[in-house]
């Protein structure tokens, strides 16, 4: 698809500076753009990628003022507009007609809806619901007495324990695990005196809400007992673990690598960036924010924006950066002066 500049502000209430007659038929990074590529400038460390870019065209904020030899689109929120724009040079999607692959493998007494597509070596365990619209593609195992929602898309290898129940519109990627066992041991010794390490049963499954996405590799644990919960619209990054009665509320992201321990309660809006830990039995207020490698070992407060291991709110943790930064400055300064000290004394 070829579109002109001027048809792409439009669809972004943009402003045009520069040719909007170029036609662009592509999208690109600012240092990989080629002639005839749009890109865009959100994050201002990239500021001064703009000139040396090739792109034709390039999305910035209606305030940015830089050196460019392309055509600008100025908009109010570059990622907003980008997120519109790029999907029209996208290529067209997959489509997975309806049907079943004769090699899937689907229990009796299974319930399906109307227009789902099952793909080669599925299987679907016994008691399973399948609502309308549903996409379930190759090797994707379905345990017993699961329920999905219409309209889900479960992307190969997918794994979904028993009693697992999932709403609508809810998209796993590939290689997730969703309701395999918490982990729980009970710790006592033998009659002669060896420890003895018994699993304590994990008897609960796990709930998804609507309009869920799942990144690759995520694992989800069951409940020890009752529901590992996961709320409508939450949005869950690559390589994360989440445990056994984890609740997460509405709207929330979970970004690549976060662990979160048993039992804790993630209020609706919150994010949690990458490689942060949460111990278990915590409770994170609604809108909180947890920063990138932050180690959470207490509660926190809604609204919070909370960093470092162990985590402290950012307002404290700026102060004591700033501390570490002045103790090293004095340091300096009496090592200076001890110099100082050492080069009057020879004269005298």
């Amino acid at each position: 698809m070829k579109l002109t500049v001027n048809e792409l502000a439009a669809q972004v209430a943009g402003q045009v500076e520069g040719d909007g007659t170029l036609a662009i038929s592509g999208v690109a990074s600012l240092r990989d753009a080629a002639p005839g590529d749009l890109s865009f400038l959100s994050n201002p460390r990239y500021a001064a990628q703009v000139e040396g870019s090739r792109a034709s065209a390039v999305v910035v904020a209606n305030t940015w003022q830089g050196s460019h030899s392309a055509t600008l689109i100025r908009v109010a929120n570059p990622d907003a507009a980008f997120a519109r724009l790029a999907p029209l040079f996208a290529p067209p999607p997959v489509v997975h007609a309806p049907g079943i692959h004769p090699t899937a493998v689907i229990a009796e007494g299974v319930e399906l809806g109307a227009a789902i597509h099952i793909g080669a070596y599925a299987v679907i365990g016994q008691g399973c619901q399948i609502g309308a619209g549903t996409v379930i593609e190759a090797h994707v195992v379905v345990g017993e007495n699961c329920r999905i929602g219409s309209a889900c898309h479960l992307f190969p290898h997918v794994s979904l324990r028993e009693r697992t129940l999932l709403g609508d519109r809810v998209r796993i990627h590939n290689g997730t695990v969703i309701g395999s066992d918490g982990y729980g041991y009970n710790v006592s010794a033998n009659p002669d005196g060896s420890p003895l390490v018994e699993k304590i049963p994990q008897l609960g499954a796990v709930t998804i809400g609507n309009d869920v996405e799942i990144g690759a590799n995520v694992t989800i644990d069951r409940a020890r007992f009752g529901f590992t919960r996961i709320g409508n619209g939450v949005k869950i990054d690559n390589l994360v673990q989440i445990a056994h009665n984890v609740q997460i509320g509405d709207y929330s992201g979970i970004i690549s690598q976060v662990g979160i321990s048993g039992s804790s309660r993630i209020g609706s809006g919150v994010i949690v960036w990458g490689q942060a830990g949460l111990a278990g039995h915590l409770e994170v207020g609604d809108g909180a924010q947890i920063l990138a490698q932050a180690g959470v070992t207490k509660d926190v407060p809604a609204g919070a924006m909370i960093v470092g291991s162990p985590a402290v709110d950012r307002r404290e943790a700026i102060k004591v950066f700033g501390l570490v930064r002045t103790v090293e400055r004095l340091t300096r300064r009496v090592e200076e002066l001890e110099q100082q000290l050492k080069q009057a004394q020879k004269v005298e």
